[in-house]
């Protein structure tokens, strides 16, 4: 029962922290501490990615009018400019391809209190610097996202390897520097995560291998479940805070929670 309650803890941090620009692997860290699940270190590893699922099948289930391109209840011009979308998410997931390949060394060098914190302090440096500069973004839909702007999008993502960083944390400021409006960055940064994050996910699953036990595969199932319900709310959230706010308060708490790994890390 313990660690059924722990699972529910995590996928809340899970589906809080996944889509805010915050880093789920800060707070996996600080988790990590306090959270010990009853299971084997392959299965653990295999847990934290495949939970992602959950989050994944939030974003398909607010956006599945918008993300496909077969909607009877699309105009033809709808469903090209669709399949545009589409094609703009794939040159944009091209960059982290290149480097994905090396995410485990990345994982295994970077993935320490004093990486990630620093990660989490500077990409919040950069969250205040960008919105300080009230500039009036070029590119206000997904439309008229150009491939150009897309490909710059998911170069600027390729720093999510590190981390720290976090996925949508670099999409979203990625997203910014090239003018885009908040929503849309935003938006194109939950469409980017459906082939990252599945790809990821099935991955993992493929080298962990189907020989589940009922209670792995209890865990696991429950553990999407909560990141799923928790993602629902977490991305309506975003969507309409940034309507009205801007991303600075999001730089100031990844500030803070850099500085607080730091110092658990150092005199705990």
């Amino acid at each position: 029962m313990l660690d059924f309650l722990k699972v529910i803890v995590i996928g809340i941090i899970q589906g809080i922290t996944e889509w805010l620009p915050i880093s789920s692997t800060g707070h996996m860290i600080l988790a990590n501490e306090f959270i010990k699940l009853n299971v084997s270190q392959s299965f653990l590893d295999m847990f934290l990615v495949v939970i992602q699922f959950g989050s994944i099948l939030a974003v398909i289930t607010l956006y599945f009018h918008k993300l496909n391109p077969l909607s009877p209840k699309k105009t033809k011009p709808e469903k090209i400019a669709t399949f545009n979308m589409w094609f703009k998410v794939i040159v944009a997931i091209l960059p982290l391809l290149l480097v994905a390949v090396f995410d485990d060394w990345f994982e295994e060098t970077f993935y320490s209190a004093v990486p990630v914190s620093i990660a989490l302090i500077v990409y919040g440096i950069l969250f205040i610097i960008l919105e300080n500069r009230k500039k009036t973004p070029k590119i206000n839909s997904i439309d008229e996202l150009d491939y150009k702007s897309a490909l710059l999008i998911g170069l600027i993502q390729m720093l999510a390897v590190i981390p720290g960083t976090s996925r949508s944390g670099s999409t979203i400021l990625g997203g910014i520097l090239v003018g885009v409006s908040r929503t849309v960055a935003a938006e194109f940064s939950f469409f980017l995560a459906i082939p990252v994050m599945f790809g990821a996910s099935l991955l993992k699953i493929l080298k962990f291998g189907f020989a589940l036990s009922a209670y792995e595969l209890g865990i696991l199932l429950l553990g999407m479940a909560v990141a799923y319900v928790v993602s629902v709310l977490a991305i309506k959230f975003l969507m309409n805070y940034i309507k009205k706010h801007d991303f600075k308060a999001f730089g100031y708490y990844r500030i803070v929670l850099g500085i607080l790994v730091i110092l658990y890390f150092a005199f705990c």
